[in-house]
């Protein structure tokens, strides 16, 4: 059916993997727009439309597969020659990224984009390097990079060998992946809710222990760059406020300890190098990925946070069990990304509204 087909291209072009209460809506609008479209006899009366847009929507992709779609032929069951007997898991957008595996840029090939990887490693190689040059090679291969990672789901160490400029503070895919400014984006949030954030951890600081009591006690005692350790304060207290756990996430050690023995197991994490005699300064802020320090020298400690959280989008890294709320958190209140988020994310969105 014409209408069947049209609705399927919709929907594709907004979500190519909808959920099944957003085919639900989809189903009810239309019998609620077109009410001789309604089934007789049914309780709902959309049942079957339901039914038939989720298959058509499978069609749908079937067809972009054998077309070439590099989105929706990263799901495809049957590779080519790989004898992978691992579970089948589904590659789909799940956090509010626009661009998930888009198509190779007209008239380029995998052969063609891994000639400009190999400039763009060139490139890197130089002491003096065009970072105009760098900027478009990057966008260019953009999408041979997400199809890797997506795809492939390469270890960190891998990505940094063949794709080095992604490490780089200015390259970092989030932008290109969600069309937000990350940096811009996360600040422009923490300026509205650090003062709402700080003002719930004081109200309810005797709910949640010594640690939250430490936070706040440690703010209260500074005495200049107040305003960039009211944002350190709310950072360091809000995995405390949603109940995770931060022992293996916020990393520290003194500048005369041997980093490897402190990140040697962190996954994801970032660490916080001290002074001996100076525990509350921070000489050196790192971002720590599978075990190793992906970038440092940062100023403080909400910029790590932002560039890891947009590494973690950049390598489509699975949020830590121990963090995940308070990476949700970020995600769904401070970047406004994704279209759910779990109760315990929406109570604290209503919290920090009143």
């Amino acid at each position: 059916m014409e209408i069947l087909d049209k609705i399927a291209q919709a929907i594709f072009e907004i979500k190519s993997y909808p959920e099944k209460d957003e085919l639900e809506s989809v189903a009810s609008s239309l019998v609620l727009k077109y009410p001789c479209l309604k089934e007789p006899g049914s309780i709902t009366g959309y049942e079957a439309w339901k039914t038939s847009i989720k298959y058509k929507l499978g069609n749908f992709r079937s067809k972009l597969r054998r077309a070439g779609c590099n989105e929706v032929d990263v799901n495809s069951k049957r590779k080519g020659g790989t004898e992978d007997n691992s579970p089948f898991t589904l590659k789909r957008p799940r956090r509010g990224e626009v661009n998930h595996v888009p198509d190779y840029p007209q008239h380029h090939s995998d052969f063609t984009l891994e000639e400009e990887r190999l400039h763009l490693v060139e490139e890197m190689m130089e002491k003096k390097r065009d970072q105009t040059l760098i900027q478009h090679k990057m966008e260019l291969t953009f999408s041979l990079r997400r199809k890797e990672i997506v795809e492939g789901q390469p270890m960190v160490s891998e990505v940094q060998e063949r794709w080095p400029a992604l490490f780089s503070c200015e390259q970092i895919e989030f932008c290109r992946i969600t069309s937000k400014d990350l940096l811009e984006s996360f600040r422009g949030s923490l300026d509205i809710y650090v003062p709402r954030l700080l003002r719930l951890y004081r109200a309810r600081k005797g709910a949640f222990g010594q640690k939250m009591e430490d936070v706040l006690d440690a703010l209260d005692e500074k005495t200049s760059d107040i305003l960039t350790h009211r944002k350190t304060a709310a950072l360091r207290g809000l995995p405390i406020f949603v109940r995770d756990d931060t022992s293996k996430f916020f990393l520290q050690c003194s500048a005369s300890d041997t980093e490897e023995q402190v990140i040697r197991d962190a996954t994801v994490a970032i660490l916080s190098v001290h002074e001996d005699d100076d525990a509350l300064n921070a000489v050196n802020v790192a971002v720590v990925l599978e075990g190793a320090i992906i970038l440092q020298d940062l100023p403080d400690l909400c910029t790590a946070f932002a560039y890891l959280f947009g590494l973690l989008y950049t390598m489509n890294i699975d949020y830590p069990k121990e963090m995940f709320y308070t990476f949700e958190a970020v995600q769904c209140i401070f970047f406004d990304l994704g279209s759910r988020c779990s109760q315990r994310i929406r109570s604290l969105r209503t919290k920090l509204q009143l």
